[in-house]
């Protein structure tokens, strides 16, 4: 009799399991430079700007059963002003004054590329690759510079990622991307001519 009664429950929770889709995440992420920055200016202002520049906030879908209703989405007027305020600090860090308008050196930071990919095969979640890439715009006094800096995280799961482990994980990219714009010394270089 037990034996029936337990072989009942696996099969309820296997259909349990298996029915079930992933609902979208709207995520709000919070990056943070992650490292030391050796300051190179005497407090000279920088313009300071961060723009979006994805064609679109959804990131990409968790896969599983049915793909089309688990996608992965970061709004960019909740994330700007996040990565602002770290690029200011990263700029003060730096040995500058941050400022919003003026003609002096001019800083221009733009989210080019954040993605979320999880193979499509299979109806559990098991893994997920997560990518960033910001470009950075330098102009002062006539010179110019710009670069891109990329970071990417291979994650795999136990069970389908909730909407907190995705948040940190996409943070952590993003940190991790911003950080190495702001450690590339030919910025603060430019910057301080």
């Amino acid at each position: 009799m037990l034996r029936r009664v337990l072989f009942g429950l696996l099969a309820v929770g296997s259909l349990t399991l298996v029915g079930c889709a992933h609902s979208p995440q709207s995520l709000n992420p919070q990056p943070k430079l992650n490292a030391q920055l050796a300051p190179v200016g005497h407090g000279q202002q920088v313009v300071v700007r961060v723009v979006d520049g994805r064609p679109s906030p959804t990131l990409g879908t968790r896969g599983g059963l049915y793909p089309e209703t688990s996608s992965i989405s970061v709004d960019g007027q909740q994330l700007v002003p996040q990565l602002q305020a770290q690029a200011e600090a990263a700029v003060r860090l730096l040995g500058f004054t941050p400022v919003q308008g003026g003609n002096g050196p001019q800083l221009t930071v733009t989210l080019a590329e954040l993605k979320y990919q999880s193979p499509k095969e299979g109806l559990y979640v098991t893994e997920a690759n997560i990518s960033s890439t910001f470009r950075a715009d330098v102009q002062n006094n006539g010179h110019s510079y710009n670069g891109r800096y990329a970071a990417s995280l291979d994650q795999r799961f136990g069970m389908a990622p909730n909407e907190e482990t995705n948040t940190k994980l996409i943070g952590d990219v993003l940190s991790d991307a911003l950080t190495r714009l702001f450690q590339d010394q030919t910025i603060g270089r430019l910057l301080g001519q």
